[in-house]
């Protein structure tokens, strides 16, 4: 069977070098770079040759780099490969993506595809060109991939456990997620350098269409496992976005730079540059009313770093998914039962999970086994996606509705918060 032969087109995010942190079965180890020359792709083959010389476990890529002005014109023409990878600037990414279905690739495409409403067609164009070329693009969708999450999805469609869903309300809504991250952190156990064009809502998108895909597609993934999600389903009901200041000096030692660059000029507030990565969404799905969350700081106070809260509310429980350090390192997941807790111990302990109960609380223990961490989720993408490459038949139905509806979503919110602005 052809192996999987990796093209990676304009690398400008870390994610497209995570996707190669560890060899997989079936992935052809020669991949090729299409880039423009620029700190992008040297950042890029950093992170591959950190990989390939890693003391632990260390990788064995071989990299073609085609690089120059006419990239894309190279690619086109030349032809290698037979799957793209797509992590870089956002707002162009659905136009490669379009041009790689369109040419004979499988896509596999970090979020988000699109950042504007203006781009929201183009999705039902990739989805055309890929039936008819015979080929499919995949949405990089890691968290899907954290236990404590999965482990909530499974709880929350426990009948025992869970009870029948609540429908919630728009102030207190059935499900409530929160995803908060930092400018200033470490990818692969070394200082990240971020782009200047990370700053730039008009090349990256706001956060709520960015991070905020992630929490979008949770929602409807948590409540709907393996279920339809059509346009008609989503509402979004209320959106608003705010920025987070950076200082000059973090803006050096987060990028390299000296200095705030002219093309981020329309971002300067005084002596600060605003980064637009703050934002909230109120929409509906089906009957269930969801609020996600998205926030950016500078750079973490405490050891943790990036954090995720999901809180899903329950008739006879409610199941969240937080961090809290009593508990040990990571995600943990606790049950609030809404009826005798010895009851739901017992109810829980059935689906094989040693439970403790702390202060009205159940946590409910995740093996250390299980718990990969966010780095790992990249390749088990990277495996899902040389699976359906294998057999596009498997391809779940409802994930191509689902992908329409989640950008539909994040889109719309960002349409509706910076109205707010105007």
């Amino acid at each position: 069977m052809d192996p999987v032969r990796l093209v990676t087109l304009a690398p400008g995010h870390f994610h497209a070098a995570l996707v190669q942190k560890e060899m997989l079965p079936g992935v052809d180890p020669h991949v090729h770079v299409y880039a423009p020359d620029g700190p992008d792709l040297d950042a890029h083959l950093d992170h591959i040759n950190r990989f390939n010389t890693r003391a632990d476990q260390p990788t064995s890529w071989v990299t073609t780099v085609h690089a120059g002005p006419d990239w894309l014109e190279r690619f086109l023409a030349e032809g290698p490969g037979n799957a793209v990878v797509l992590a870089g600037r956002n707002r162009p990414k659905i136009d490669l993506i379009l041009a790689a279905v369109s040419n004979g690739y499988c896509v596999l495409a970090d979020k988000p595809w699109v950042i504007e409403p203006a781009d929201f067609a183009k999705q039902e164009r990739v989805f055309d060109e890929a039936a008819r070329s015979g080929v499919f693009a995949w949405d990089v969708m890691t968290e899907r991939w954290e236990a404590t999450t999965r482990l909530q999805r499974e709880l929350i469609h426990d009948g025992e456990v869970f009870g029948p869903p609540l429908t919630g309300t728009a102030e207190g809504p059935a499900l409530q997620l929160e995803s908060v991250h930092y400018l200033a952190k470490h990818v692969a156990g070394t200082p990240l350098r971020r782009p200047a064009w990370w700053f730039d809502p008009v090349v990256a998108g706001d956060a709520i269409a960015d991070v905020g895909t992630h929490l979008a597609d949770l929602a409807m993934w948590l409540l709907f496992p393996d279920q339809a999600v059509e346009l008609a389903d989503v509402e979004v009901l209320d959106a608003s976005r705010w920025p987070t200041a950076v200082d000059r000096e973090s803006f050096r030692q987060i990028t390299g730079l000296a200095d705030f660059p002219p093309e981020l000029a329309h971002l300067r507030d005084g002596d600060h540059l605003n980064y637009w990565g703050n934002g909230t969404v109120l929409c509906r799905l089906r009957d269930r009313f969801v609020r996600y969350t998205t926030r950016w700081g500078v750079r973490a106070a405490g050891p943790d770093g990036d954090t995720h809260l999901a809180v899903a509310h329950g008739l006879y429980s409610t199941i969240t998914v937080r961090h809290d350090t009593d508990f040990g390192p990571g995600l943990q997941i606790f049950v609030t039962p809404h009826r005798e807790s010895a009851v739901m111990r017992v109810a829980i302990e059935k689906s094989g999970y040693a439970v403790s109960e702390v202060a009205g609380e159940l946590h409910v223990h995740v093996p250390p086994a299980a718990r990969t961490g966010h780095e790992a989720h990249f390749a088990e993408v990277l495996g899902e996606f040389v699976t359906y490459f294998r057999e596009r038949s498997l391809i779940p139905a409802w994930e191509r509705p689902n992908l329409l509806a989640k950008y539909y979503l994040t889109t719309r919110a960002v349409e509706l918060a910076r109205a707010k602005r105007a």
